[in-house]
Order: structure tokens, then C-alpha cells, then sequence
């Protein structure tokens, strides 16, 4: 089983002489993949690395990424881009008084990027350099343990839909049985409503009567529908057990599904077959809201 989820949570932390972090990362559902960050000031290096990292870890999912960094003593210094900082406050004054908008608070102001930047004072390039290995050694820890995680959901989620794909067969075997008898039901059902018209089918040409009996049990007739389905059902069991990401695959496969659960329905002249039918709609949307999760 490699069946992947596209929920999941990971996390690590690390430390390197007085600095200490912790990264965090969220994955959710998403059409194709889409990276978020929350990082400290001065450390937007990190933004291509961690983008490009989680793409060649992930193929879908919407990513959320933090990172708590913390240094014990040392001063730091802080350069504010005054030039920056000016055109922003000017922004938001016009922006305010235009919309009738509080006015957004410093901090935030100021926790815009390249607004702020904070320097180490006594940090060399190299012991940077090596805080910097050093964090993306413990990003990796945290994209094992996102991936780690997302595997784990992905074995509850194959679980869950081996359990509705049994359920489908079961009831696409009964249907099936059902379905075999429709044509006897048919021929009765039809001679019943022609005597009844002309009180006596005796005088009525029987050849045409049966061109007719045929025509209705051709029309009713569901056996390329379940064969189909069942055809379906072979090809969802093959993708929970492929290697790589399957979601768009089992997505597409379930529209096929509902296409034959629908025609089955259409076609079907016995109540206890539509029963059924719908039934089988039913198991097929509960496989659908799982498939939604599947990377």
C-alpha cells in the first residue's frame, strides 16, 4: 500500500550554538501544489529552498511553512528601510481615509519584508553559513516527518475506500441478479397491460407481441453498465495499490462511476433495481469525498 494523503503535519526542531528553531509544516488539500511561509526577518534566502524542496518532495497539497528562530544573547542590529517604511505609511493613510479603514498598527508595518532587516552584530559569514546548513538540515527532518504523516493518513484513507469499493461490488453483484430477471418481469408486465386493453390476447398477433417484448428488454437492458462498473471497480483497486500520486486519476475514475450508476438508474423498470441504483450513488459519492484527500 502507497497510498498518499495530502492532509498532514510535520515538524522538527534544531540548534546550533546559541541559536535555537522550530519548523512547522501544515498540508491540506489542493488542485496542484502551493507553498505558504512565515519566517523571520532576514531570512528570505530560504523562501526559494523551501519551495523548491517541498516540489520535489510533494506533487499536490496546499503547504503551510513556519519557522520559530530563537538566538540566547548576542545584540542585534536593526536597520529599518526608512524609504520603504515612508511609502507605506503613505499607502495606508490614503488607503483609510478612502475605505473608512482603521489605520494598520506599526508592528505590522514593520513586519512587512524588506522593511525590517536584523543583523547579527558579532555573527560571522561562516557561523551564518553553518546556521544556515544547519536549518536546512532540520527543514529536511521536518518534510520526512510532513511525509511520514501524509502516508499515514493516505493508510486510513486506502482503508476507507477498499471498504466503499466492497460495498459498490456488493451491491453491483445484487443488482446484477435482479437485473437478469427483468426481461420474464417484462414479458408478463407487457402481455398483462395488452390483455387488459383488448380483454383477450388470443386474437392478437404474437410475433409482433414479441418484437415489442424484445424491444422493452433491450431498452431496460443494464449489462454494459455493470459490466463497466465492474471494470471500474478493478481499475480503483489497481490505482490504491500504485506507486505515486493517484488522487486525479481516482477523481476522474469516479465521474465514470456516477455515469453508469446514473444510466443504470434511467434504464432500470423494477423498483427494488432502482433501489439499488441509488444506493450504488450513495456508496460512489462516499467514495468520491475520500478520493478528494488522495495526493
Amino acid at each position: 500500500m502507497t497510498l498518499s494523503s495530502m492532509t498532514g503535519f510535520g515538524r522538527a526542531e534544531g540548534h546550533f550554538e546559541n541559536y535555537s528553531w522550530v519548523w512547522e509544516i501544515r498540508s491540506v488539500n489542493g488542485k496542484g501544489i502551493d507553498v505558504r511561509m512565515r519566517i523571520p526577518p532576514g531570512l528570505d534566502a530560504f523562501d526559494q529552498f523551501v519551495k523548491t524542496s517541498l516540489k520535489k518532495a510533494f506533487s499536490r497539497g496546499s503547504l503551510n511553512v513556519s519557522l520559530q528562530l530563537q538566538k540566547e544573547g548576542n545584540e542585534a542590529e536593526v536597520n529599518v528601510n526608512e524609504q520603504a517604511l515612508d511609502k507605506l505609511i503613505a499607502v495606508a493613510k490614503d488607503a483609510a481615509k478612502k475605505h473608512d479603514l482603521p489605520m494598520p498598527s506599526i508592528d505590522r508595518l514593520l513586519s512587512i519584508r524588506d522593511v525590517v532587516e536584523i543583523t547579527d552584530m558579532d555573527d560571522s559569514e561562516q557561523k551564518v553559513k553553518e546556521r544556515d546548513d544547519a536549518l536546512k538540515s532540520s527543514f529536511a527532518d521536518a518534510t520526512r516527518s510532513l511525509t511520514q504523516s501524509r502516508e499515514d493518513e493516505g493508510s486510513a484513507t486506502f482503508d476507507m475506500l477498499s471498504n466503499v469499493l466492497d460495498e459498490i461490488e456488493s451491491l453491483l453483484n445484487e443488482g446484477e441478479e435482479i437485473a437478469a430477471k427483468q426481461p420474464d418481469a417484462l414479458k408478463i408486465k407487457f402481455e398483462d397491460k395488452v390483455a387488459a386493453l383488448f380483454d383477450n390476447k388470443q386474437g392478437l398477433d404474437q410475433d409482433r407481441m414479441a418484437q415489442e417484448i424484445v424491444l422493452l428488454a433491450t431498452k431496460a437492458d443494464v449489462k454494459e453498465e455493470t459490466d463497466r462498473l465492474h471494470a471500474h471497480i478493478a481499475s480503483a483497486r489497481s490505482l490504491l495499490n500504485e506507486k505515486g500520486p493517484v488522487g486525479r486519476k481516482l477523481d476522474f475514475l469516479t465521474q465514470e462511476f456516477n455515469r453508469e450508476a446514473n444510466t443504470l438508474c434511467s434504464k432500470s423498470s423494477d423498483i427494488t433495481l432502482t433501489n439499488i441504483g441509488l444506493s450504488l450513488k450513495t456508496a460512489i459519492d462516499q467514495f468520491r469525498e475520500q478520493v478528494q484527500n488522495v495526493e
